[in-house]
């Protein structure tokens, strides 16, 4: 496997990525009560995949993934299409939040999570699709 950064980077890479990530869903959870949401948690996530594709290449990066970034939009607009639906069952006006509570874990689900996970979704395949597209670009520029 041929790697192309240094191992200073390499070492931060597998280190940051979990961490990163974990972030990102801390973030995304967070949402609608504090701080943060899908947009910046799918921006955080983007820079985790961003630092591994910088020290380990395309190519492990893809590997890693295994889904394309373009799928990620297309399952982000669903979601946040999705996040809708329950207000018009329940017969009121579009994007009209509507709660669930969980008993088991005593958490309470919501339309607006659902939504922010779509755009947390179309964050990162946007993000993702843009650097992977740029990184192409610049191998064949270079071959």
């Amino acid at each position: 496997m041929v790697r192309s950064g240094t191992l200073i980077l390499n070492v931060a890479a597998r280190f940051l990525l979990p961490l990163q990530l974990l972030f990102s869903v801390f973030l995304l959870l967070r949402g609608h009560d504090e701080p943060g949401g899908g947009f910046i948690a799918g921006l955080v996530a983007a820079g985790a995949f961003a630092l591994y594709l910088f020290a380990f290449g395309l190519r492990a990066l893809r590997a890693m993934i295994r889904v394309s970034p373009r799928d990620l939009v297309g399952f982000g607009l669903l979601f946040a299409l999705l996040s809708t639906l329950p207000a018009w069952w329940q017969g009121e006006p579009f994007f009209t939040s509507q709660w669930w509570t969980v008993p088991i874990i005593d958490y309470k689900a919501s339309t607006p999570l659902i939504f922010d996970i779509g755009v947390y979704l179309v964050v990162l395949g946007s993000v993702l699709t843009a650097i992977t597209a740029l990184t192409e670009t610049d191998r064949e520029h270079d071959a």
